[in-house]
């Protein structure tokens, strides 16, 4: 093989790994029904602020064909154990509210889950109203917080 054909060859090789390596990041033709919303979880954020290293994240994606909530979360450096975690609201930033959704079975740093939410329920979400939050025994009333934002 001359060295043009091999070189063709290489980047024809490349290529192919690229378009099939990235095939399940490409989007649908139509997703128009779904909503991603992110936060990050920090002490400050608490209300009151909580002196804290953890720190950590939820995203989630939201089905308005079915209002299906499907979300992933990760935290890191809590005070101890996890003893719970949910969704609050509703509450704008600074607010506290009850809890909405709970985070299913046992707590760990990374996990996720999903639960069909109400329209009013899906509509404080979408308006920035449902935070994320995850509680201690040395934080009962939270450790970390983040309120959960639409993604543009």
């Amino acid at each position: 093989m001359s060295r043009f054909n091999f070189r063709i060859a290489a980047v024809a090789v490349s290529m192919s790994v690229l378009v099939v390596g990235c095939g399940g990041m490409m989007p649908a033709a139509d997703q128009s029904n779904l909503l991603t919303f992110t936060t990050q979880m920090r002490g400050g954020n608490e209300v009151p602020p909580v002196a804290t290293s953890a720190n950590g994240q939820v995203d989630a994606v939201l089905n308005t064909d079915t209002n299906l909530l499907r979300w992933k979360l990760t935290y890191v450096n809590l005070s101890g154990a996890a003893r719970a975690g949910h969704f609050h609201g509703p509450a704008a930033i600074g607010s506290n509210a009850g809890v909405v959704l709970p985070f299913p079975g046992q707590m760990s740093d990374a996990m996720e889950g999903s639960a069909t939410l109400t329209a009013a329920q899906v509509d404080d979400l979408v308006a920035g109203r449902w935070y994320a939050n995850i509680h201690t025994a040395a934080n009962p009333g939270g450790e970390i917080r983040g309120q959960m934002t639409l993604r543009r």
